[in-house]
């Protein structure tokens, strides 16, 4: 893509992630990367910041012009469950289906309802400013064992398939975002509560499994 955009001579928004704060243990702000010692945890999170850091190598010798963006647990109708997917859409589809599945319940993160996410997107479209960074995160700040709880209480249903597992080593502990920068800049608010968000993908989820 850089390569591209250097022989084209277009704009790019870069899709980051949350993952490349790492080992941080602070409020996430977006010059956190830059400033202080920290440790990506995981091959993708990695694998983000060199991205990253490819990108501002191609603005500095090519003059190529990129916004990045750093997504915080995005979730909503139009993710389909996997694996790989949120955390939301696993324990909502699981949920559904009376599958088992685990809660790292230690683990606390700021969860990002898509409409919220899209709005603020499209308006870096009109506040394009080449070289920054930004935070795109709700304020739900909240425990996952909370989300676990806001799912099977809007399906009526008990904790027995779900295992607590406290830690998992590999990944951020706590997401706390700093969205000062996207607030101030791309007028990017959060409206949309787990508590909403929730019920809403879970009756899409319905509607794309057939489930009632």
């Amino acid at each position: 893509m850089l390569r591209l955009q250097q022989e084209h001579d277009f704009r790019m928004i870069f899709s980051s992630s949350s993952e490349v704060y790492g080992d941080y243990g602070g409020e996430m702000s977006e010059e956190v990367p830059r400033q202080t010692p920290i440790r990506q945890l995981n091959d993708y999170a990695i694998s983000k910041w060199v991205s990253e850091q490819q990108i501002l190598n191609s603005a500095e010798r090519h003059g190529t012009e990129t916004v990045r963006v750093r997504f915080f647990n995005t979730y909503g109708p139009g993710e389909k469950y996997s694996e790989y997917r949120s955390v939301v859409a696993k324990f909502c589809y699981r949920a559904l289906h009376d599958q088992p599945y685990h809660v790292y319940d230690n683990h606390h993160r700021s969860f990002t309802y898509i409409d919220d996410t899209i709005h603020t997107l499209a308006n870096i479209v009109e506040t394009f400013n080449p070289g920054e960074v930004y935070n795109i995160a709700g304020e739900n700040y909240r425990n996952i064992q909370e989300l676990s709880d806001i799912v099977l209480d809007y399906l009526d249903k008990d904790d027995d398939l779900v295992e607590y597992r406290g830690v998992e080593e590999h990944n951020t502990l706590n997401k706390k975002a700093s969205i000062e920068k996207a607030k101030r800049d791309l007028g990017h608010e959060h409206q949309i509560s787990l508590e909403e968000g929730v019920p809403r993908t879970i009756e899409w989820m319905k509607t794309v499994y057939d489930v009632e």
